[in-house]
């Protein structure tokens, strides 16, 4: 995989309110964790605008970079990685299945999760994602077993066990399972088929609703369809929005969105 030019990363950095780091050092990965988090949106809009979703390195850091937006897991992990690796981490792309309400795993390629080595870890690799939504701050240590301890909650990295664990590992949150991750490396190429299932099917959740999330020094921001829902302090306020217009004015006063037209869910919920 060939690494960003020195313009393409500053303009990355920018974007995200980084400094440069003068070496790939964990402390540097959690700062750039989080201020992506805080900067580039969770959102499924181009599934709902009729765009295209190219899962290409330059076409994702495009998105991001020139486009102002954000996007859902492939997009954001995708990104990512080719910004860490130009920085001089090492980096796997890793494929997840997401639990749903009844513990039970999704599709294979439902979700993409990055594994990062830095230069001064002595080998220790970190779950780092920043296409989750609502997940950790800062990355979760793929070594550690007991509880890690993030301003999201507290997470557990578990090996599963039994028939078909095949190594794999459940991420917890809080007591609930996340998703179930591979410790196999994989290709961006590998994880299409997933993408096309989740811009597609009427049973995927992203078809039914526009969504698009946002973290914040004091919580969380996100417009779900045309409900503006702001968590502050723990405390949660929810306002619908009345038109277009206001619509696509909160798109662009929370998340730096420009839309010329509001998305219209592709498989409205029943």
């Amino acid at each position: 995989m060939e690494t960003l030019s020195p313009e393409r990363v500053d303009a990355y950095l920018r974007r995200i309110g980084a400094d440069r780091p003068s070496r790939p050092t964990e402390e540097a990965l959690h700062d750039l964790q989080l201020r992506h988090l805080t900067a580039v949106p969770f959102e499924n809009l181009s599934i709902h605008l009729d765009e295209d979703v190219v899962l290409e390195e330059e076409a994702l850091v495009g998105k991001i970079v020139d486009g102002l937006r954000g996007g859902f897991c492939y997009e954001l992990n995708g990104a990512f990685a080719a910004l860490l690796r130009s920085l001089g981490y090492e980096v796997d792309l890793l494929q997840a299945r997401v639990y749903d309400g009844e513990g039970l795993p999704g599709i294979p390629y439902d979700h993409l999760a990055l594994r990062v080595r830095a230069a001064d870890g002595g080998g220790r690799a970190w779950l780092t994602d920043v296409g989750f939504g609502d997940h950790s701050h800062f990355p979760l240590d793929l070594g550690e077993r007991g509880d890690q301890k993030d301003p999201s909650g507290v997470f557990r990295i578990v090996e599963r066990e039994g028939p078909g664990a095949d190594g794999d590992l459940d991420v917890v949150r809080d007591g609930k399972l996340q998703y179930r991750l591979e410790r196999r490396p994989r290709a961006l190429s590998d994880f299409a088929a997933g993408a096309w299932w989740h811009r597609t099917s009427p049973r995927s959740h992203f078809t039914r609703s526009p969504v698009c999330s946002l973290l914040t020094e004091r919580g969380r921001v996100t417009l779900s369809g045309r409900r503006l829902v702001t968590t502050e302090d723990g405390r949660r306020t929810e306002r619908p929005l009345a038109d277009d217009a206001e619509l696509l004015a909160a798109y662009r006063e929370h998340f730096g969105v420009r839309l010329d037209r509001p998305p219209v869910p592709l498989h409205p919920r029943p």
